[in-house]
């Protein structure tokens, strides 16, 4: 039997997700709530992000997607650390953003560039942001936000991975060429890079009013990425001329003016990234809610299987549930053995695995700048410390990630250990709808700053959950779409991410440089260690408190199908057995409707796959 065709897939989602929560709300309306709940969450409005070499038009472009000239300054192109994230306001305004670490700076518009380009001088006083927010009255910006990465610098760089970083968690990519010649090797080994993580992407081929072989140029790009880029060699390619845009505002007359707009391709590019993106992230906040219920459904499922048991087994299963309470409560009491011997063993190899990967990633990006070093020229010198400290963020940003993935995997490994499987649904169910993540690590101290600084390099990025507006694409979507839930949310909230280095006032003498090199990358390393060691401390004694707290939910739990127990061995034959056919019934049901969300959990993931 061949599977419906995918344009009926959103139809169909909402249909079980309406008779699935019918169902849950018989079984368990507490567990109803919370899906509930969670569906109202979901992110409202999915986010673009923008990306491309340097000089290719990115800025113009956004700036005419927004319909306002001049917003995201066409001269920050030069490197950069910081992003642009444009969102809907009914006033315009703009702040620069420290997530984690500092309040938010007003910034006046006319101030902007000053604020995201390496060329100008931040206002006295102030510090880098991680990002900078503008708000404005666009009507685009009510169903989409975008993100412009002026700063990419050149996507074979270190700004290129930290692009990637950006790229992976947006509903789509908005990826900018010109008409001037085909596809770079950079540009290429970019699009190889992000293939698998990016869920959809839209390629715009700028500047086609400056140069008449555009559609030569078009062709040659097509190939390009057949040959190198194979998993976007059917994606669409939008021509489009900002300038011609911008002339737009300038006719004579209206007629003129529509008609500029229409030929300048940004219509239509606008009118195409809210058909894939806000219908795709649509579709991602539906698989939340899918897998909310799928969750709640286990744990119901579970609960029938236990009462299901109760009125079958009688004395039987009364003796097994005491045996099990038993067990788990000398787990409880032992702190030398067994699940807790478990997760220090665990934590102390995820220390020592992230070690060796910060070492690693240290050590070729040093290699990499003093290459750069010996290369280059006075002017590329004075870009050197913005694309130290794009690497530097994009090292941190894997590290956080790896430690969030690593904790995720040993507490899998912990429950596990604890948990026999037809009890892992219950335990998931439980963590998933505490209200909050199980373990939080804590940002640093913050140095404070000295007269001295010339540039105070820091970021705030989070491995499971985003840290502020940047990071916060709608990841949620995405990672509810594994078909594994994690048995606890583990966030590393601003930790192996959230480090301070200053860069020292230098001569621009090669030599001087390579010792600045050293000293700030070996500050780095020393600050990102201590950070990693003392949360993965952090980390092991909140888990252990969670796990414990799970283990008590769990003899609670036992407590309770004992009393079942002892109630159906006082029930009559007849009583017990028209009970029984109910919770058969019940149990078919729920594992039906399990299977039926997990099914199109994987339709969903298929959807996104083919992005």
């Amino acid at each position: 039997m061949t599977a419906p065709p995918l344009s009926s897939l959103p139809n169909q989602v909402r249909q079980a997700r309406e008779s699935l929560l019918a169902l849950l709300r018989e079984c368990d309306p507490k567990a109803a709530a919370w899906v509930e709940q969670v569906r109202r969450a979901r992110p409202k409005k999915p986010q673009v992000v923008v990306v491309g070499e340097t000089n290719r038009g990115k800025s113009s472009l956004v700036n005419a997607l927004l319909a306002t000239p001049g917003l995201s300054p066409v001269d920050a192109d030069v490197a950069t650390a910081g992003y642009l994230v444009f969102d809907h306001a009914p006033e315009w305004g703009a702040q620069a953003c420290y997530p984690g670490q500092l309040a938010p700076v007003a910034v006046e518009l006319p101030e902007l560039v000053r604020w995201v380009s390496a060329t100008h001088e931040l206002p006295e006083g102030q510090l880098p942001p991680r990002y900078v927010e503008v708000t404005g009255p666009v009507p685009l910006l009510e169903r989409l936000s975008l993100v412009d990465t002026p700063g990419v610098g050149g996507l074979d760089s270190m700004h290129g991975e930290l692009a990637s970083e950006a790229a992976a968690n947006a509903t789509a990519l908005l990826f900018v060429v010109d008409a001037s010649a085909p596809f770079t090797a950079g540009e290429l080994e970019f699009l190889r890079r992000v293939g698998d993580r990016v869920e959809t992407v839209v390629f715009a081929l700028s500047k086609t009013d400056a140069f008449r072989g555009w559609r030569e140029v078009l062709e040659a790009d097509r190939q390009l990425l057949a040959e190198h880029a194979p998993r976007f060699s059917g994606a669409v390619f939008h021509p489009v001329s900002a300038r011609m845009f911008e002339m737009a505002a300038k006719a004579p007359n209206e007629q003129a003016a529509v008609m500029l707009r229409e030929r300048s391709g940004v219509i239509e590019l606008q009118a195409a990234l809210q058909e894939l993106v806000v219908g795709r992230s649509a579709m991602l906040g539906e698989a939340n809610t899918l897998r909310a219920l799928s969750s709640a459904l286990g744990e119901v499922h579970s609960g029938l299987l236990a009462e299901q048991r109760a009125l079958s087994s009688g004395e039987a299963e009364a003796e097994r549930l005491r045996e099990r309470r038993d067990e788990l409560a000398a787990e409880r009491k032992t702190s030398t053995r067994g699940w807790q011997l478990k997760l220090r063993g665990e934590i102390q190899r995820a220390r020592v695995d992230l070690g060796h990967e910060t070492s690693r990633q240290i050590r070729d990006a040093q290699s990499y700048f003093r290459a750069r070093i010996d290369n280059a020229k006075k002017e590329q010198l004075a870009q050197l410390p913005q694309q130290v400290d794009a690497a530097l963020q994009m090292i941190s940003q894997r590290v956080s990630a790896t430690m969030a993935h690593r904790l995720n995997r040993v507490t899998g490994i912990a429950l596990a250990e604890l948990f026999a499987p037809e009890e892992l649904d219950v335990i998931r169910s439980q963590f998933l709808r505490a209200g909050g993540p199980q373990v939080v690590l804590r940002p640093p101290d913050r140095k404070p700053s000295t007269p001295e600084d010339k540039l105070l390099i820091f970021m705030g990025i989070s491995g499971g959950v985003g840290a502020g507006k940047i990071a916060a694409l709608p990841l949620a979507g995405v990672a509810l779409l594994n078909p594994v839930v994690l048995p606890a949310t583990i966030v590393v909230g601003l930790g192996a991410g959230w480090w301070m280095a200053r860069t020292r006032r230098h001569a621009a003498d090669k030599q001087h440089h390579k010792q600045w090199l050293v000293e700030s990358i070996a500050e780095a390393r020393s600050i990102l260690d201590q950070l990693v060691a003392e949360q993965l401390i952090e980390a092991e004694q909140q888990l252990s408190l969670a796990l414990d707290e799970a283990l008590s939910r769990r003899i609670d739990a036992i407590e309770t199908e004992l009393k079942q127990v002892d109630k159906s061995i006082k029930m009559g034959a007849q009583e017990r057995a028209k009970n029984l056919a109910s919770v058969s019934r019940r149990l078919k049901e729920t594992g039906d409707a399990r299977d039926r969300a997990e099914t199109l959990l994987g339709r969903i993931r298929n959807l996104r796959e083919q992005g």
